[in-house]
């Protein structure tokens, strides 16, 4: 069997569910501590660490590992086999021309294999020199001790840096042996050009060559010669990365209960660090212990703010479909915020000289309080104000200024939107709200003991732009929000309003009686609802529509009859009252087919109550059999329901106030007085007015408000001039005058003419009266 739930059940899970998604927006923001501070702001409130932190110093880390990083050696690879090899080599390159110096013909051939021995090219010339070089065994062992460099094992490229980096130490890596040592000594490294100056000092101490031969193997050894001792980079920066990363982070202890900032100081450095190192603290496991606070209190908030204003406030009774708008346009409202912030977070970076506390004044706090104040009424929108103020405060790291803010910014926009009438009213109100926000940007600026300077100026500029941006918001989503919640806004009424609206202009042409019965109801109510307080559009449009039902059968509601037959008199009793009470219900079709909205459909539905057809049921009694059933009271009442709202309420007065009007003979004040009178006490005694908030003193004022409009529609009128009462009898009794029935025909003044004035009737013509 499925589970039904109540409307009580569903509203507090819808609440419950907004609570959470509340939560999932503002925790993602870092927690609850405000990082928004620059350097030489002053503190808008006192912050305190929430329990005790390590908190990481990232600049003295930084510099930890720059120093580590500073402190790796130079890498330098030994190889001492490269010189070993260039004594090999060019011994084996002086064997191989060896032949040649007993007077052997060159052979191309040969100089290929020298030059692939020696790994270097030879010009023709020193070709020629080396194919006549004594080789002897001798010589060659002079050569030999030419190139022995043990004296000075360690050759480099380029001995002026190695220099700079001995300075600090320089480790040699063997690559034999793999063994490192640390060099400090600069005499145990030359460079390459020392090595060539001490082999052309060897080579000129051989006096088997001459000075030819002695260049020529200058020149070869030359090119032969390589450093045997090379600068690592590649294992040097590895060795430094390592370093970097061995060093461990620097934390800064503090204490629970340690006061990070107090309000009204000026923030500096070391406090921002700890200030966004908290927040940064809170996106560990932390966020879901200080998630679920949050959710908790969040859930408090509003079910105690929403239970509050359920027992006490009169007039916040929101419906499941009320509930459902609401808790959209909390989220709504908080996501919009969010994106603000993304925005002011990079205008932030774009423009670094502006304060970044000063662009959150721009921010559409107010959106959400306007909206539900146009849609519902005031109270529950500021109900809505004083719950989303709270919780912005929090979202913005439980900034009271910015709370604070808030909720004057959504109160204003919620008054300045009353009975929003234009699309321009929805303008002035972002222009009032700009205003007030200017006027606390100001307190808050000064409260904060700062003198006047060019960040007031900027946080001024942004409060203006923020009442002009909830206008345009709010003007491009409220017709949204009517379509997908069929609400009916003031705006919408005005449209309704338009008697070429199709089903008024289909009441006029069908049930002509009633569509002017409508229009004086119209008036009636819209009259006495500014004197309550009420609505008085809303009571005037749904006045012009609350006998749309009508039009399906006219000719049954006797002002559209004329001088017709009644219809009702080949009736029954019970099937005129049927006939009647159907209008309710036809008028609730009609409205619904033509979208009328759900506010005119209850106030249709509503606006007879569940009031006695007391003409039909008089009749019925009366032709009451005693030996048969009598007759029950009940199917001659409207089903009702009874006014729910105050402007239901005034629609039934006044059809009913209207209606009885029409049987006065003589519609003098004292007679409307007491009529009207007569008329609401009886709807009061019957207790069709149990169910709405009207009090003694609205009905007083609304008596008085009847009493005034049906004088002036039933005015006292001057006698027509003499020359009408002749042309009429010239007729000679063709044309038969129909008189008003509720007035008094005017009685001859003694003091009238015998013969009218002279051009009396030309003027008469003139104005279409003859």
């Amino acid at each position: 069997m499925p589970i039904v739930l109540t409307e009580a059940q569903q509203n507090r899970i819808l609440l419950l569910f907004l609570c959470l998604v509340l939560t999932v927006i503002i925790v993602p923001k870092g927690g609850f501590v405000p990082d928004y501070y620059s350097p030489g702001d002053v503190a808008s409130r006192d912050v305190k660490a929430p329990r005790n932190m390590m908190i990481p110093d990232e600049a003295l880390t930084e510099k930890k590992r720059q120093e580590a990083r500073e402190a790796v050696r130079p890498v330098y690879d030994f190889d001492a086999e490269v010189t070993a090899e260039l004594g090999d080599r060019l011994i084996q390159a002086l064997r191989i021309i060896d032949p040649l110096a007993e007077g052997e013909e060159p052979d191309p051939e040969i100089r290929q294999t020298l030059e692939d021995a020696l790994d270097a090219g030879i010009s023709d010339e020193e070709f020629s020199v080396l194919s006549r070089l004594p080789v002897s065994d001798d010589l060659l062992h002079d050569i030999r001790q030419v190139l022995n460099f043990s004296s000075v094992p360690m050759i480099v490229a380029n001995r002026k840096v190695f220099l700079n980096d001995a300075e600090k130490g320089v480790v040699v890596r063997d690559l034999r042996s793999q063994q490192e040592n640390t060099v400090g000594r600069s005499d145990e490294v030359i460079g390459m050009g020392d090595a060539q100056e001490m082999l052309r000092a060897r080579l000129d101490s051989v006096e088997a060559l001459s000075k030819r031969e002695r260049e020529v193997l200058f020149a070869l050894t030359q090119r032969l010669l390589r450093p045997n001792l090379t600068f690592n980079k590649e294992e040097t920066e590895s060795r430094k990365t390592a370093a970097m990363a061995s060093v461990t982070p620097v934390f800064f202890q503090v204490k629970k209960g340690e006061m990070i900032v107090r309000e009204g100081e000026r923030v500096n450095e070391e406090q921002i660090k700890k200030l966004r190192a908290m927040r940064d603290i809170g996106s560990d496991y932390s966020v879901l212990t200080m998630g679920f606070g949050l959710f908790l209190a969040t859930l408090i908030l509003v079910l105690v703010g929403h239970r509050f204003a359920t027992r006490n406030i009169r007039k916040y009774r929101p419906n499941g479909r009320d509930l459902l708008f609401i808790s959209l346009t909390f989220t709504g409202l908080f996501i919009l915020i969010k994106l603000s912030i993304f925005v002011s977070t990079a205008l932030e970076s774009a423009f670094p000289y502006i304060e970044s506390t000063s662009y959150y004044y721009a921010f559409p706090f107010a959106v959400g309080a306007m909206l539900v104040r146009l849609v519902l009424n005031s109270e529950i929108a500021f109900v809505f104000a004083a719950l989303s103020s709270v919780l912005i405060g929090v979202l913005f790291g439980n900034s009271l200024v910015i709370s604070g803010f808030a909720l004057v910014s959504s109160v204003t926009g919620a008054h300045w939107v009353r009975h929003c009438k234009t699309r321009s009213t929805l303008y002035r109100a972002g222009m009032w709200i700009s205003l007030v926000n200017v006027g606390t940007v100001v307190a808050i600026h000064f409260m904060a003991g700062r003198m006047v300077d060019i960040h007031l100026l900027h946080k001024m500029g942004f409060a203006l732009a923020g009442g002009i941006v909830c206008a345009i918001i709010v003007n491009g989503t409220i017709p949204l929000i009517e379509s997908v919640f069929k609400y009916t806004t003031d705006i919408k009424l005005l449209e309704l309003a338009n008697m070429n609206a199709p089903v008024l202009r289909e009441l006029m042409v069908q049930a002509p009686g009633t569509y002017h019965h409508s229009i004086i109801v119209g008036n009636l109510a819209e009259a006495a609802a500014e004197e309550i307080n009420a609505n008085p559009l809303l009571a005037r449009v749904a006045a012009y529509y609350h006998d749309i039902g009508k039009i399906r059968k006219p000719l049954y509601f006797i002002e559209n009859t004329g001088n017709s037959a009644n219809k009702h008199d080949k009736l029954a009793p019970s099937m005129s009252a049927l006939i009647l009470m159907a209008h309710v219900k036809d008028g609730v079709e009609i409205a619904r087919e033509n979208k009328l909205g759900e506010q005119l459909v209850d106030i249709i539905r509503q606006h007879h109550g569940t009031a006695l057809i007391k003409f039909f049921y008089d009749k019925a009694k009366s032709k009451e059999d005693p030996g048969v059933q009598q007759v029950d009271e009940r199917d001659y009442r409207y089903p009702g329901p009874r006014p729910q709202s105050r402007e239901a309420a005034l629609i039934m007065l006044a059809d009913a106030v209207e209606a009885a009007s029409r049987t006065l003979t003589e519609p003098t004040p004292a007679r409307i007085q007491g009529m009207v009178q007569k008329i609401i006490n009886n709807i009061f005694i019957d207790g069709q007015l149990n169910e709405c908030e009207l009090t003694l003193k609205d009905l007083n004022n609304i008596a008085k408000s009847f009493n005034r409009i049906l004088a002036g529609i039933f005015h006292h009128r001057v006698d027509y001039p003499e020359p009408a009462y002749k042309e009429r009898d010239k007729d000679g009794g063709k044309k038969k005058v129909i008189e008003d029935t509720n007035r008094e025909p005017a009685k001859e003044t003694k003091d009238r003419e015998a013969d009218p004035p002279k051009g009396g009737a030309e003027d008469l013509k003139r104005l279409g009266m003859s």
